[in-house]
């Protein structure tokens, strides 16, 4: 509708046909029972309304422009109409729609429910160098209706929203309380011999309203080990939360973990917080102590009664009893391998980083990235039958990912990990799940390379054949238009009709979801661009993180910094952008020179509760609003997702908006720490190639091999206070990882 409407009115503001567009499909699923009084249904009202707004924004409208756009407005309206099922007012069925706030947050939200949100920063969207001549006065008026009706649908359903929080897991609810409601304990071989493959048919999820998998099929073979992969936002993270909670219907018998949220810290020491995760272990240790302890009660009590005392036969009853239960339990704890935990315990936090001493501090001492490790290390020790990961890759560094890799490599269950690390993928993955347009989509036996070119050669496959059935159905409607009422040729026209009517209907290909990142041009200017020479470097004098570190950045370095976490990686970055000082040393760089940094944690200086252009307009004043969206178009954000509040905005949204603030600064040198956590996978491929066509420099941290063997030209290690650089690529180094880790028996003992 929004190109015919620009066909009518060339001229119109893009949001004003946006908001048309939207407030009409808005209107249209409008219930019946949420008529006016007066007998108008939503989507006549909407109607009318649209059909105002556009006569006001074309000027002065004479009788046939105004005839064109009554026709267009009547011609949608007759469309919603047929697919309500002739009903004007939507569909009798009941549904509710309570929960619009929340379709707000994804990227291809509609104007209309931003607005009726308060999500689109609408003076923002009005100061567009664009003439406008829409009548805000009545824009205003449109907007107070949809709002009045959607506090009203809000009410409706707060009783209903109260009932159903009673039955919410309460948030102090203990891990140990939740891993055994979700996990119940199971002894005497209640679980053995039943198969652990998950095969769930036609499932559905949703979160506040928003469909996440509508009818779809799941299904994980024990054992395999699945990447599920889709762009942000499509709700990844939502299918395991879902699963995790047995939300779905998993077997009782099939064991699940998902690492969510980071360990709380407490007085803990790191190893016996990993031993404490698996509660199975936990609670039967402690009900075999209670039993020994009662069957040497009763062995004393009998030691001194006859067979034939009144009390015997009970004892004895009950004591075998008892040897029955031990006997159980320590065949649970066997199959378990208790008594090798505290080994294996110990050997996957020595994969992970934590050294000898580290697995001994209280968690509390640990930053959030560490526990985010522990909660990982709880996990991989607790060994579920359906292991659930999301983003693993994101707190670790190369090393940690590289045991992780090869420590899932020999996982004995089934494994179903989110990533965007496409390395990692190709390591670990035995098969691809594709999550998208509310299904998902099976590659088997493949890891991401293989999915990417299988998924690839089927878009192609099915665009080709939807092309050609769309040709074959003009070309037989084209005869049967010109014959059906052509004696001579009226049973061709019926033969031609019939085989149309049994011609399968085939899906339009989806929409190609793209992201561009575009960096500006850069200023030439001669070296030396910025050194670092001699540099010394601790944050108190007795603890010395770097010595005698030199760095030499030009307009034309592409270098990579690796090394494990707490190395003094990202202090580096903050010694050469000038947010640290050296203890001694020197750092150097042109007077002309722009740094442009892109910090790890680049949320924290983002004020959520503006748009995105009103926040570009605060930092970074003296440009139209065209060029802040304009700039924020070279990363993605287009439409009006810039005149949304940021805090609706996805996680790889926010990290677009950071890039865009970044390359308003037109930096000679890019510093990047971390840059491609929260991006989805075409986002980090935009974000590669916007990188390589980049004129200047480029220093970069990063986790991602991926991007550091796309991007980079050189690999300088971080590791035990010296900063060198490395003779090899990132593939060179992680064998290097793999064999120091193989010769310290971490990666193998498990």
């Amino acid at each position: 509708m929004d190109a015919e409407i620009r066909t009518v009115l060339p001229n119109i503001d893009p949001v004003l046909s946006e908001y048309s567009v939207g407030y009409l499909t808005h209107a249209s699923t409008i219930y019946s029972d949420e008529e006016e009084q007066s007998g108008v249904s939503p989507l006549a009202e909407a109607a009318a309304t649209v059909t105002e707004l556009l006569l006001s924004a074309s000027g002065k409208p004479d009788a046939k422009l105004q005839e064109k756009i009554e026709k267009l407005v009547e011609k949608w309206v007759e469309r919603y109409t047929e697919s309500n099922g002739g009903l004007r007012s939507g569909p009798l069925a009941v549904r509710r729609l309570d929960e619009t706030f929340q379709v707000s947050s994804q990227r291809n939200m509609s104007s209309t429910l931003a607005v009726s949100t308060g999500a689109v920063d609408l003076e923002s969207a009005n100061a567009r160098k664009v003439e406008s001549k829409v009548d805000r006065k009545k824009l205003e008026k449109a907007e107070r209706k949809i709002a009045a009706k959607q506090q009203k649908k809000t009410f409706k359903t707060v009783e209903y929203e109260a009932s159903r929080l009673l039955d919410e897991p309460e948030s102090t609810q203990s891990y140990e309380e939740f891993y055994m409601a979700v996990n119940p304990l199971q002894i005497g071989g209640s679980g053995a011999n039943k198969t652990k493959d998950i095969k769930l048919d036609n499932i559905d999820v949703s979160i506040g309203g928003l469909r996440i998998v509508t009818d779809t099929d799941l299904t994980l073979s024990y054992g395999h080990r699945y990447g599920l992969v889709g762009h942000n936002g499509v709700g990844k993270s939502t299918l395991l939360r879902a699963l995790s909670r047995r939300e779905l219907p998993i077997p009782p018998h099939i064991t699940i973990l998902h690492v969510e949220q980071e360990l709380t810290g407490d007085d803990t020491p790191a190893i016996q917080a990993v031993l404490d995760a698996d509660v199975w272990r936990k609670v039967l240790l402690k009900e075999q102590a209670e039993i020994t302890q009662k069957l040497t009660e009763i062995e004393s009590q009998r030691a001194g009664m006859a067979d034939t005392a009144a009390d015997a036969a009970r004892l004895d009853k009950e004591r075998e009893a008892q040897d029955g239960r031990l006997g159980d339990i320590q065949g649970k704890l066997a199959e378990m391998e208790s008594d090798k935990a505290e080994s294996r315990a110990a050997s996957i936090l020595a994969g992970l980083g934590f050294s000898a001493e580290k697995q001994q501090n209280a968690t509390k001492t640990f930053s959030g990235g560490w526990r985010m490790r522990l909660a990982l290390a709880r996990a991989l020790f607790c060994e579920p039958d359906l292991l659930l990961l999301d983003e693993p890759s994101n707190m670790l560094d190369v090393p940690s990912i590289a045991f992780l890799a090869n420590y899932l490599q020999g996982y004995p269950s089934t494994v179903l990990v989110v990533s965007h690390d496409r390395a990692f993928l190709n390591e670990i993955a035995t098969d691809i799940i594709h999550q998208h347009s509310q299904r998902l989509d099976y590659y088997r036996g493949a890891n991401f390379e293989s999915f990417y070119a299988t998924r690839e050669e089927r878009k192609k496959t099915a665009k080709r054949e939807y092309e050609n059935q769309m040709a074959q159905r003009a070309h037989l409607q084209a005869f049967i238009d010109k014959f059906r009422y052509n004696a001579a040729k009226s049973s061709e026209a019926q033969s031609r009709i019939k085989k149309l009517e049994k011609m399968p209907v085939l899906e339009a290909p989806e929409t190609e979801y793209s992201v561009s990142f575009k960096f500006p041009d850069v200023e030439k200017m001669s070296p030396p661009i910025i050194q670092m020479t001699g540099v010394t470097f601790g944050y108190t004098k007795e603890n010395i993180l770097l010595r005698n570190v030199d760095l030499d950045v030009q307009l034309d370095s592409r270098i990579g910094i690796v090394g494990p976490n707490g190395a003094g990686k990202t202090t580096i970055l903050k010694l050469l952008i000038g947010k640290l000082s050296a203890s001694s040393g020197i750092i150097s760089q042109n007077p002309r020179l722009r740094v442009g940094f892109f910090a790890q944690h680049h949320v924290d200086a983002l004020d959520l509760t503006m748009s995105a252009v009103g926040f570009m307009a605060k930092e970074y004043p003296g440009r139209t609003d065209e060029e802040y969206r304009r700039q924020l178009g070279a990363f993605g954000i287009t439409g009006t997702t810039g005149l949304q509040k940021m805090v609706v905005l996805s996680g790889g949204q926010k990290s677009r908006v950071a890039f865009a603030c970044l390359a308003l600064t037109n930096p000679h040198i890019l510093v990047l720490d971390e840059p491609s956590n929260h991006l989805d996978i075409e986002a980090m491929d935009a974000l590669a190639t916007a990188l390589q066509e980049f004129q200047g420099g480029v220093l970069m941290v990063s986790h991602d091999v991926t991007m550091l063997q796309t991007v980079c030209t050189s690999l300088w290690v971080c590791d035990g206070g010296t900063v060198e650089k490395f003779p090899g690529d990132v593939q060179a180094y992680k064998k290097r990882i793999a064999a120091q880790a193989d010769a310290a028996g971490v990666v193998k003992s498990h």
